[in-house]
Parts: C-alpha cells; sequence; structure tokens
C-alpha cells in the first residue's frame, strides 16, 4: 500500500489535568472517507484541530501528507480543507469577497477564484446572493459558505466536523454526492458527525471513539460482524448510552407525574 495521508501514533492530549486523549493511533490512505464518530467529550473535535495544526500542545507523532503536523503546520494547511461545525464568518463581506479572501491565503490567483466561486455559490443556489452582505444569511446559507471555503482550492484531504449543520435536505444530498465523488478521485475525506445514517452510508471505514480511546476500526459491514444492528445501535452498545428508550420513557413519565 502506499505511504498514508495521515498517519497518528501514540497521540496524547491533556486540557489542563484532564486526559482527553488517551494513546490514539491510526493511519489513513488516500481515497478513504472515514466517518470519526464518538459521544460528546469523546476527542473528536480535539483530534480534528490537531491534525489541521489548531492545537500543538500534544504528545505523540502526528503527519498529514507526510508532514509533520507540529513542525510544518504551514506545509499541512496549504493542502488541506477544513470545514468546522461553526465558523466565524466576516459578516460584512460578501459570499464573494470571503471567497476571494479565503482563496488569497492558498495562494490562487484571481481568475480561477472567481471563477470558482460564482460556479460553486451558483452550484449551492446561491447566485442571487453573491453580491449580499452575510449579515442576513440563515445557518444554512452560512454553511454553505464554508463548505465552500474548505474545497475552493482544491484540498487533498477534507476535513468536516458537522458539515451538514444547518443544511436542507436537498444540499444534504449534494453534498453527499460531492463526498463520494471527492473520495473516487483520490482525495481523502476525514469526517466527524453525529448523523448517523449519513457516517454509515457514505464511510468506507469507521472509527468510534470512546473517553479519548478507539474502540471500534473498520468498515460497517466489519462491524456488524461483531455488534448486530445499524450504526445507531452499533454506537449505542460499543458507547453504553444503548438504553435511550428507556431514558426516553422515564422523560414522559416526569412530565406526566
Amino acid at each position: 500500500m502506499n505511504n498514508p495521508v495521515i498517519q497518528i501514533q501514540n497521540l496524547h492530549k491533556y486540557y489542563s489535568t484532564t486526559h482527553i486523549l488517551k494513546g490514539i493511533n491510526l493511519s489513513v490512505q488516500a481515497g478513504q472517507v472515514v466517518g470519526y464518530i464518538g459521544p460528546n467529550g469523546a476527542g473528536k473535535s480535539t483530534t480534528l484541530k490537531i491534525l489541521i495544526g489548531l492545537l500543538t500542545d500534544y504528545a505523540g507523532e502526528v503527519s498529514v501528507l507526510g508532514y509533520d503536523v507540529k513542525t510544518d503546520p504551514i506545509a499541512v494547511k496549504s493542502r488541506i480543507g477544513y470545514v468546522p461545525e461553526n465558523a466565524a464568518l466576516y459578516d460584512t463581506l460578501t459570499p464573494m469577497e470571503y471567497l476571494q479572501f479565503i482563496g488569497q491565503l492558498y495562494g490562487m490567483d484571481e481568475t480561477t477564484i472567481e471563477r470558482r466561486a460564482f460556479d460553486l455559490l451558483g452550484l449551492f443556489e446561491l447566485s442571487g446572493h453573491v453580491n449580499a452582505r452575510m449579515t442576513t444569511f440563515s445557518k444554512g446559507m452560512r454553511q454553505k459558505v464554508l463548505l465552500i471555503s474548505g474545497l475552493i482550492h482544491n484540498p487533498e484531504i477534507i476535513f468536516l466536523d458537522e458539515p451538514l449543520s444547518g443544511l436542507d435536505a436537498n444540499t444534504v444530498v449534494l453534498v453527499k454526492a460531492i463526498i463520494r465523488q471527492l473520495a473516487d478521485a483520490g482525495k481523502t475525506v476525514f469526517y466527524s458527525s453525529h448523523i448517523m445514517d449519513v457516517v454509515e452510508k457514505i464511510s468506507d471505514r469507521i472509527i468510534i471513539i470512546d473517553k479519548g480511546q478507539i474502540i471500534a476500526d473498520g468498515t460497517f459491514a466489519e462491524l456488524q460482524q461483531q455488534h448486530s444492528g445499524s450504526l445507531e445501535q452499533l454506537f449505542g452498545q460499543l458507547t453504553g448510552s444503548d438504553d435511550q428508550q428507556n431514558t426516553a420513557t422515564e422523560f414522559i413519565n416526569t412530565l406526566t407525574k
């Protein structure tokens, strides 16, 4: 096999005295869609922030595209795309102005930036808002601009943290198709989400993290061999959160007392 495009060895991360990541080991090959899931506080977002170079105070070895993330963060950032769940957009800018700014950060020429921005905004049904200030944009519209900003420079690896947040059903279908075609074109997608049915359908590989440790890693079919049911049911079994039905019943009973 080729060298992995993502390599993590014995990764530990503390916040003050709290041990968040407890010896994470994983490698990812080019062209994979990796679903990285876990309960709140499991360490998903921390792992992503380390991989993209936002957090550097960790122990262990982390490399992306052959670059050490701690010593060559700019080299890594220039070749990846990142779409966070929530990001601060410059509200006083228009989508076109914002994407021109992002494109310039990646060293793209003005003609390519403008062409791609206009075309991609059109594909996300934002053609009529190209020159509108983003102060009035809905969460879904903002998320579309974020998605475009993470992909406009045609990165080799795309890191997605809850990328479907706020999107309408048609756009969710479009984004799922885009992710699949990115992988088919040799791109790598590292994807974190709480929407289990989406992760189940689009991921070549699913990694489940709980309490800072990887507790499952494989294709959905491989995981099913050990734990039957949907990914949602499997997730509940592995993370000890499969008693939701009883909890829901108690909730309703509490309301009616």
